[in-house]
């Protein structure tokens, strides 16, 4: 399993946010967020949202930068994404 992590672009809540995924297992992806202190809530069906403070140690512990393009692909790839008309309508 490889996690990956796009550069924050996404603003909100006054700072800006990437995304964590696994090319493989979202087990995988829960271990890898928990053991970084990345709650449960910032995940979102195939993806945790991360703010750009915590870019810098992620990496650190071993996610691999992608641009947003890849990040999306390997999601695709691996059979873990979840589409836009899939998604639970927010109120």
């Amino acid at each position: 399993m490889t996690v990956l992590i796009d550069w924050p672009i996404w603003p909100k809540h006054d700072t800006v946010w990437g995304h964590l995924v696994s090319d493989s297992s979202l087990t995988e992806l829960h271990a890898f967020a928990a053991e970084n202190e990345i709650p449960r809530r910032g995940f979102d069906l195939d993806h945790y949202d991360v703010p750009i403070a915590r870019y810098d140690a992620l990496v650190a512990a071993g996610a691999v930068p992608v641009t947003n393009r890849e990040l999306v692909r390997a999601l695709q790839q691996s059979g873990l994404r979840v589409k836009a008309a899939d998604r639970p309508r927010k109120s």
